[in-house]
């Protein structure tokens, strides 16, 4: 172990070394300017330029557009990027520009949540693609030096921003690479999946986030203040959404918009960010990235690719590793949690993928050979795979019964009158972790399930042993046939891999992974949106009744010796708000009207189709 600790701290002095001389380079290389950006109706906003002091060529613009903040403020104050592996980017001598989103931090105006993209404007009329349009016009027209090429990147809301700005179709504008992009609300990104409202980050953000900013200011909000470590027993004490509702005060306006559009309604489909990706020009290259392990946007990354694949007629490229939110612009993406990858995929995707892009657009420089149309890390294999369509032509589904005695088997479609029954008590809702944690982990994408698999309300189906590596990779639907004694209810599907029982202890966090039950990939349907999210409809109380949903793409190999599990549950807390499992508008709920219910699941007849690879 000492000598493990003394290997340790000479890697950091190592890195804290390689660091300084890396910020000595970039503040002696480089220069920083802030200007107020004009836009067309006349609103500023505040921008940060880095620019190489290195005149002998010209060069690109790079530009992340954010409601996050370009701080530290004050031309002589650089940013830490030499923290970061995008420091790649100014060692090929970029200009390096971050812009405050209108209405955000130092930008004027008025800020409005996924702002939606209007293909009709008129006259001064703006959104985010005419924001964006009027910065690269003013940054190729005012910075000295530029090539006249310009990219757009950005992780989560600055995918978003990324997405936006191919909209505007700039003519300087050549690459865009929106990454974990937010992209639909209601459907599966961030707040909303299939209806269900996921309150732990939804609180937890707009306490903070959502407070509005009557003036530019360099000055954050600060969060809420939570009075316990304990998030399950803060949620659960709180109750129901109303309450939540007056812990957030009146003052913050996406909440409320939260709590007033409670169905797939028009102001929820006037910001599904992929509706006009017809509009993008041709000539306008797009690189889509996402982590397989995303808590947040990882549905955004996967459809926007699908939207502009079908739509637009552009350079469109996927990547998808095995990553947390944001992890593939970290230092570190050897591995998940307790779950190794194998290599540092962060290091190889920026290496390979990132840098290598922006340099062929926007800097004609090298070639892009090696970036096909989707490439694919399949963890469980732990290797990276290339696809000239995604999902791939040899991918077909394979329906697996949730059968009898917790088997988990390969079948055609039957019906069957035997069912497994669970009691759910939102008073004892599943918790989507083992651990006592203050927020909601990054980890838990991969986290071992054997706490769930021992609780009475959560139905545990799993296979034989596996004989051969079976290698999934598209979307999985599930296609479950249930009943309930109340008149609504979620259901949340768990894709599970179990780990042999002498499985060779590899875990940076020396995690016992003998039996280790891996979350690959969990979903939540709320069930009266089963037919509709417009227009929801109630259960009949004990009558078998189809619920069939898709969960978001994986890409994983279950290896030989291993064993495929599915779980069910009807809660997953606090990461999933509680459902009252009666018919009704949950955000208007009270205390009063939450009430246990009996969940059946249909053996046979209820079945999970999944995307198996051959070869």
């Amino acid at each position: 172990m000492k000598k493990v600790f003394i290997l340790l701290l000479l890697i950091s002095s190592i890195t804290a070394s390689a660091q300084q001389s890396d910020s000595a380079w970039i503040v002696n290389n480089y220069i920083k300017k802030e200007f107020l950006v004009p836009m067309r109706d006349g609103v500023k906003l505040f921008t940060s330029v880095y620019m190489p002091k290195d005149n002998n060529e010209k060069h690109p613009i790079l530009i992340i557009r954010t409601p996050y903040s370009c701080a530290p403020y004050g031309e002589d104050k650089f940013a830490s990027y030499w923290k970061s592996p995008r420091k790649a980017f100014l060692k090929e001598n970029y200009i390096y520009v971050t812009q405050d989103v209108r209405g955000r931090w130092m930008s004027e105006g008025v800020f409005e949540d996924v702002r939606p993209f209007n293909p009709n404007k008129t006259g001064n009329e703006i959104d985010e693609a005419t924001d964006a349009y009027d910065a690269i016009d003013w940054l190729v027209k005012n910075i000295s030096n530029n090539n006249g090429k310009v990219g757009v990147f950005g992780t989560s809301y600055p995918g978003f921003y990324a997405n936006m700005a191919a909209h505007s179709n700039h003519p300087a504008l050549k690459a865009v690479s929106p990454q974990a992009p937010v992209s639909e609300w209601f459907l599966g990104d961030d707040f909303h999946h299939n209806g269900a409202f996921m309150l732990m980050d939804g609180f937890s953000f707009y306490t903070g986030f959502g407070k509005p900013r009557p003036k530019p200011t360099t000055v954050g909000s600060l969060g809420f203040p939570f009075p316990t470590k304990d998030s399950y027993d803060f949620f659960l004490r709180t109750g129901a959404l109303t309450n939540f509702t007056k812990l957030m005060g009146d003052s913050i306006q996406f909440w409320k918009d939260l709590m007033a559009h409670p169905n797939y309604d028009a102001f929820w489909k006037a910001r599904n960010a992929r509706t006009h990706v017809d509009k993008i020009n041709p000539g306008i290259a797009s690189l889509i990235v996402g982590g397989l392990y995303d808590a947040e946007d990882c549905y955004g990354a996967w459809n926007l690719y699908a939207a502009i694949e079908s739509k637009a007629k552009n350079n469109n490229k996927l990547v998808m590793g095995p990553w947390y939110h944001g992890q593939w612009g970290a230092n570190d993406g050897t591995h998940l949690g307790n779950v190794e990858w194998g290599s540092n995929t962060s290091d190889w995707y920026g290496k390979n993928i990132e840098v290598p892009f922006f340099n062929y657009y926007l800097k004609g420089k090298g070639n892009i050979d090696q970036i096909k149309e989707a490439n694919i890390f399949f963890s469980g294999a732990n290797e990276w795979r290339t696809f000239s369509t995604w999902p791939s032509s040899n991918m077909q589904m394979q329906s697996y019964a949730l059968g009898k005695n917790g088997l988990l088997h390969k079948t055609a479609m039957q019906t069957s009158t035997s069912y497994d029954e669970y009691l759910s008590d939102p008073a004892k809702p599943v918790p989507y972790i083992a651990d006592v944690l203050p927020e909601r982990t990054q980890e838990y994408m991969t986290d071992d399930q054997r706490f769930a698999a021992n609780r009475t309300d959560v139905m545990v189906y799993q296979t034989e042993v596996l004989e051969s590596d079976l290698t999934l990779g598209g979307p999985i639907v599930a296609d479950l046939m249930v009943s309930t004694t109340g008149t609504d209810a979620d259901f949340v599907v768990k894709l599970i891999d179990v780990f042999p029982d002498d499985f060779e202890n590899k875990s940076p966090t020396e995690y016992v992974m003998n039996g280790y039950q891996m979350l690959v990939r969990g979903e939540v349907m709320r069930g009266k949106f089963r037919n509709s999210f417009e227009k929801p409809e109630p259960f009949v109380p004990g009558k078998p009744t189809k619920v069939k949903f898709t969960l978001p793409d994986v890409a994983h190999c279950f290896k030989k010796g291993h064993r495929m599990m599915i779980q069910v549950q009807s809660s997953w807390f606090p990461l999933v708000d509680r459902n009252p499992q009666k018919f009704m508008n949950i955000y208007e709920a009270k205390n009063s009207d939450f009430q246990k219910a009996t969940i059946r699941i249909y053996n046979e007849s209820s079945q999970i189709q999944l995307p198996v690879l051959k070869n």
